[in-house]
């Protein structure tokens, strides 16, 4: 087995609500909270971690992202500066692949 990792880098929003922070992410529309700011990073990572596997294992990861707005970059766009960047979160994505199971070669 191998294990292969993407990463996913998404804009975050916090807010503070009385003893919680919450945590978003509005372009998947998830939300986590926490006792700490790094408390909902964390919270929220897991979740979009979570949601992008589920996704992955239904077969809807595909249709998911183009619903949110996803589109693959052809060509490098130059990042428009702006006066209040998002902050941002990389998301880990694991896979593991079975190198010894004798399969063929992947020709998607």
């Amino acid at each position: 087995m191998v294990k292969i990792q993407f990463t996913i880098e998404v804009p975050i929003k916090l807010q503070q609500r009385k003893k919680w922070v919450v945590a978003a992410c509005p372009v998947l529309d998830l939300h986590s909270q926490g006792e700490t700011v790094q408390q909902a990073r964390k919270n929220l990572g897991e979740a979009i971690t979570l949601f992008l596997i589920s996704c992955f294992e239904r077969g809807t990861l595909d249709d998911v992202l183009k619903k949110c707005g996803f589109m693959p970059e052809h060509q490098p766009h130059k990042r428009i500066q702006s006066k209040n960047p998002p902050e941002l979160l990389n998301i880990p994505i694991p896979f593991w692949i079975n190198t010894s199971s004798g399969q063929r070669a992947c020709h998607a």
